[in-house]
């Protein structure tokens, strides 16, 4: 009897560690497919920056992204209409930080600084998304911590050109405003009631933030007047909605819930990488043997944060 129940329990650990090792894996991979598509979306925010202003082509972003995600979501959200009433705080204050703020920092950074930055600057939010959740209480570990050290000091070399003493442009200081308001999202994301279906929870966010975003469209249309919707630009803007918006955010919620944030900020540190290859294959620059060397560093980061 003993050794069957000995059994019977070793059985059952090996399918509770199998099915963590599951979730941790598809944790990485929806961390990945958000940080890619993200990756994208600052080569096309940088495009949109000379023919939309910042606000207009935000507030089109979540227009378009509620009603890409809104024939998968609109049912739970009626079915959880109470619910989402109950928690309205906490889904506008993430909506205010992931939603309005973070997406019009990056617009704005876009007039006047390049993708490759926005993207590299972008790859401090994991250092704050650690951070978060050391205060949360989350044991960050050795490996983990030095993984993020790591990719921490390549993306710094990697922004300073092979050194870290380097200066900031208005542009690359708006996204360090962006990088800190992603990570705040991000932490938020953890304490999301449990009830809250991720769809619902998604719907709502992209509504709201569309939603606090009107008056500054209002008043943006009034000064500098509308943009002209180019095939070009509407491409752009439904990229951004559809992709960087509806599948990269429920992407990265989805990550997050199964990895944690800290975790899923450490896969978030191969955006520069993302970045410079898209560099390469849309806009032909090219990349030097610096930089090759520090985004070995980032992805040796990953490789050690990332894993148990």
């Amino acid at each position: 009897m003993d050794r069957v129940r000995t059994a019977a329990h070793h059985t059952s650990t090996t399918d509770t560690g199998a099915e963590k090792g599951a979730a941790t894996g598809l944790g990485v991979l929806l961390a990945l497919v958000a940080t890619v598509v993200w990756s994208g979306s600052f080569v096309a925010t940088r495009g949109m920056a000379d023919s939309v202003p910042p606000v207009q082509a935000v507030f089109w972003r979540w227009v378009i992204a509620a009603v890409a995600v809104a024939p998968f979501a609109a049912r739970q959200a009626w079915r959880q209409r109470a619910l989402i009433r109950r928690h309205l705080g906490y889904t506008a204050l993430a909506s205010l930080f992931g939603v309005a703020l973070y997406n019009t920092l990056v617009h704005q950074a876009g007039l006047t600084t390049s993708a490759s930055n926005m993207g590299m600057i972008m790859a401090a939010s994991p250092v704050i998304m650690a951070l978060y959740a050391r205060l949360g209480g989350e044991r960050l570990g050795a490996r983990r911590t030095l993984g993020l050290l790591t990719a921490a000091f390549g993306v710094l070399l990697l922004v300073g050109d092979g050194s870290i003493g380097f200066d900031f442009g208005a542009g690359d200081l708006w996204m360090f405003a962006a990088a800190l308001c992603f990570a705040t999202y991000s932490a938020l994301l953890r304490r999301k009631p449990a009830e809250l279906g991720g769809l619902a929870f998604l719907l709502t966010t992209f509504v709201l933030g569309a939603l606090m975003l009107a008056p500054a469209y209002a008043a943006s249309l009034h000064i500098q007047g509308g943009f002209e919707a180019t095939p070009g630009t509407a491409g752009m803007l439904l990229y951004v909605g559809v992709m960087s918006s509806a599948v990269a955010f429920f992407a990265w919620n989805k990550a997050v819930s199964l990895i944690g944030a800290a975790r899923a900020g450490v896969v978030y540190y191969l955006q520069p990488v993302c970045v410079a290859g898209l560099g390469l294959l849309l806009l032909g620059e090219r990349t030097g043997t610096a930089q090759l060397l520090c985004m070995a560093l980032i992805l040796g980061g990953v490789g050690l944060g990332a894993r148990r």
